[in-house]
């Protein structure tokens, strides 16, 4: 210790250690910074992302805050889903699907690779998590957002996975959780956005055309033409007791319940028309119908608890059921037609 004194009351000695430090420690002190919160902080580290199964319903926070929400389509009954937390590892534009073994035995015809285009089933943008063979991805069958299709992986519609693919760095935070998604910090609403219909001119005012002086006779009045014969509307008979928001809003909507119990007047109409040996099967193949467009419209028309209340919020949740209802509608005409067809005589 005495000799290391010694030599720095030198300055010239001193300068010259301190150089010599300088260069060669810089390396190796950068490779030895503890891994510590916050040190090398990338924007991958601000975001997270997470995916509820039961809402199937993808969200990305950012700084704790939910910024982006997003259906999704979910693994179908019988297929394990992954549970837990896990990242994003890898990002794929215009992606080549390798079908899975267990894939390729269920279904042999598939191909040992499927190249970018239409006939791809993960669209044009992935996500690899760190689960083997699980991905966010988009689809080539929008139809089936919001339902329980896929694989194991999760879908998106390809506008949503394409917005979410541009903003997403590789390393960001994945967790998916079964039940509801916690509650975003206090933040201002996510709203979805809302296309009012363009106001039509008015229009323009006809010339004034004077009176004549002599009489005319006058046409005949048009035969009336016959009247259609009504559409049966039945009543959701939940509506007395229901508590999804979702639900309640088309109860308490005039149009929109008039649409959904249009819906359920085809059903029932048909189901009277049949006799009682095929009315069991076909009934039971309508409720199943039922309950997939319910869980789809709840990915679809999402509303988070405690704010269907917002004016904003609840016109894009009815914008949402409108088009979804109107869809319904056509869905169970087409429907009625093909079980006649199918259910033996």
């Amino acid at each position: 210790m005495r000799r290391i004194a010694t030599f720095l009351r030198h300055p010239a000695r001193t300068a010259t250690l301190a150089i010599a430090l300088a260069i060669l420690l810089p390396s190796r002190l950068s490779a030895q910074v503890p891994d510590t919160p916050g040190a090398g902080l990338s924007a991958a580290a601000t975001q997270r992302i997470i995916i509820s199964l039961k809402e199937r319903r993808l969200s990305l926070l950012e700084n704790g805050r939910e910024v982006r929400s997003y259906p999704v389509a979910i693994g179908r009954p019988g297929v394990a889903i992954p549970l837990g937390d896990t990242t994003v590892v890898r990002k794929r534009r215009n992606p080549t699907w390798h079908p899975t073994a267990n894939q390729r035995r269920a279904k042999p015809s598939l191909p040992l690779e499927v190249p970018p285009g239409p006939a791809n089933p993960l669209g044009r943008h992935a996500l690899d998590l760190g689960w083997n063979a699980i991905a966010i991805h988009g689809t080539n069958e929008p139809g089936s957002i919001g339902r329980r299709v896929s694989s194991g992986c999760f879908r998106m519609l390809p506008a949503d996975v394409e917005a979410l693919f541009a903003v997403v760095e590789v390393g960001t935070p994945v967790r998916v959780v079964a039940g509801e998604a916690p509650g975003p910090a206090p933040g201002p609403a996510i709203v979805p956005t809302v296309v009012a219909k363009r106001a039509e001119p008015p229009p323009a005012p006809r010339p004034a055309v004077a009176a004549l002086p002599v009489s005319l006779p006058m046409a005949p009045a048009p035969t009336p033409a016959p009247s259609p014969v009504p559409s049966l509307v039945v009543p959701d008979p939940r509506c007395a007791t229901v508590t999804a928001p979702l639900r309640r809003m088309i109860c308490a909507t005039p149009e929109l319940a008039a649409l959904d119990g249009r819906a359920r007047g085809l059903q029932e109409r048909f189901l009277s028309g049949l006799p009682p040996e095929r009315r069991e099967a076909a009934s039971y193949a309508l409720v199943q119908d039922d309950r997939r467009f319910d869980d789809r419209v709840t990915a679809l028309c999402w509303v988070r608890k405690g704010t269907e209340d917002d004016p904003a919020v609840a016109a894009a949740a009815r914008n949402c059921l409108r088009n979804a209802l109107d869809g319904r509608v056509e869905d169970v005409t087409r429907r009625v037609a093909e079980l006649g067809r199918l259910l033996p005589p």
